[in-house]
């Protein structure tokens, strides 16, 4: 529908007039704020009041709640979140009157332009816990970066920061090709499995994509790759430019040596093509991280920052929202959530709370689409054996229809022991039902599965 002749790119200078559609949403209010750090007249629109709508307008920038095409004003262009619509009022409204639309990730990736660094955290599982282990450690290396991840970071009380420095930091989502809009000059490559198949056709198609978003590095810059997982191996197989790989085995460039655990948590050397770089002690559990914190060592080192930033960095770092956040206690149980939605995510998730002393792990999991379910069925019923207790809340719609006839139910009949509840009310009963000392209770998914836990700890 958008037929724009020219790069939002020759719209980013000041004075010009920009109008976001759906400007609360978790990487649209960083969106704004560094627009008008750029010297752009900034305005938008949301559905509902909320906390980022409250701090835009305490930046001076009006946000209008509801969406009317005339809220565009006398606008020059508009840029609009995943969230928005070709139907929307706004956008209509925009495309009559000849007002260009772009979509949040061109914009970002415009922006992008305007630095020397931009490191562009991908992969299907991991981002947003890489990302924000970047973040701590190029705040503790003084970088002053900008900073967009899709989730929230206690070190900035946000999902997001505007920093003056040279180094834009960004959590980069394969969903709609949308990182391919990019412009990185580090790309950062955590791991390709198949997800996401209501957009790709299959694991061939997921893994073309994070081909081109490497081809998207400049010959100046670096691809910073995950050498143990196949799937990046098979996307970047001859690939015509160097690759600086991080891994555990010993022919990646950037190398964890000397594992160890101190109270469970992950410690090691970073070694970097033979030579000491950095030691880390990390605050957050699973072998999964040690490979986030790689990543992070690795980028760290090829934008030449000190080793002492990566283990400062890495040690303030005790985890993003909703990526095993201790929620409280009900009834002697601990209580922890996830985000984890993908079969690889459960698999880290749930091997990482066997190796910690609970005797029972009780997992309430609220399916992510009835599409993600259907095409990979089979792993999310193996992953489910794995705890001791599978709780299964209906899935989570998201943004698609159940056109596919598919449930929950349908997981639990192939997961003996498990527990089909219909609402989270429901999950919260089961779990009080189940609860009892010694018992680690996780309620896993990127929905609102979450409520269930606090509606649990609501009655203790």
């Amino acid at each position: 529908m958008m037929n724009n002749p020219k790069s939002v790119r020759e719209y980013l200078r000041p004075g010009m007039r920009v109008h976001l559609a759906g400007i609360g949403g978790v990487s649209m209010c960083p969106l704004a704020e560094v627009l008008r750090g750029m010297g752009l007249a900034v305005q938008g629109s949301d559905m509902a009041e909320g906390d980022t709508v409250r701090h835009l307008r305490t930046l001076g920038i009006p946000v209008a709640i509801g969406h009317s095409a005339e809220n565009l004003g006398e606008c020059d262009f508009v840029i609009r979140s995943a969230a928005i619509h070709d139907d929307n009022p706004e956008i209509s409204g925009a495309v009559a009157r000849g007002i260009p639309v772009y979509e949040r990730a061109q914009a970002w990736g415009a922006i992008m332009q305007h630095y020397p660094n931009a490191l562009c955290v991908a992969g299907t599982h991991g981002k947003t816990t890489t990302t924000c282990m970047c973040t701590h450690v190029f705040m503790a290396a003084q970088s002053d970066p900008t900073v967009m991840i899709g989730g929230t970071l206690p070190l900035l009380h946000s999902g997001y920061r505007v920093g003056k420095g040279d180094t834009i930091i960004l959590e980069s989502c394969e969903y709609c090709n949308s990182f391919l809009s990019f412009y990185p000059t580090v790309a950062v490559i955590l791991n390709v499995e198949a997800d996401h198949l209501d957009f790709f056709k299959d694991l061939e198609d997921v893994e073309h994509s994070f081909r081109r978003f490497a081809e998207l590095v400049p010959p100046s810059g670096y691809v910073v790759a995950n050498a143990d997982d196949p799937g990046v191996r098979e996307s970047l197989r001859e690939l015509s430019r160097p690759v600086f790989t991080f891994g555990l085995g010993a022919d990646a460039d950037c190398v964890a040596e000397n594992l160890s655990e101190i109270e469970g948590r992950p410690a090691f050397d970073v070694t970097v093509q033979g030579r000491h770089y950095a030691h880390v002690e990390l605050h957050v559990y699973g072998k999964h991280n040690i490979y986030n914190a790689l990543a992070a060592a690795a980028s760290a080192y090829v934008l030449g920052l000190p080793a002492a930033a990566v283990e400062e960095g890495l040690a303030a770092f005790t985890g993003a929202g909703r990526r095993f956040e201790y929620k409280g206690r009900y009834h002697g149980a601990d209580v922890y959530d996830d985000y984890a939605h993908h079969p690889g995510e459960l698999h880290a998730l749930l091997t990482t709370a066997k190796g910690l002393g609970y005797q029972r792990i009780i997992c309430a999991f609220q399916p992510h689409t009835y599409s993600r379910t259907r095409a990979l069925f089979e792993e999310f019923v193996q992953e489910l054996k794995l705890p001791d207790v599978a709780v299964l809340a209906e899935i989570y719609a998201a943004r698609e229809k159940n056109t596919i006839g598919i449930s929950s139910a349908d997981l639990c009949r192939n997961i003996p022991g498990s527990f089909y509840c219909s609402t989270l009310d429901k999950v919260a009963d089961e779990l009080e039902e189940l609860a009892r000392p010694g018992d680690l209770i996780l309620t896993v998914g990127a929905g609102d599965i979450y409520r269930a836990g606090e509606k649990l700890l609501e009655r203790e």
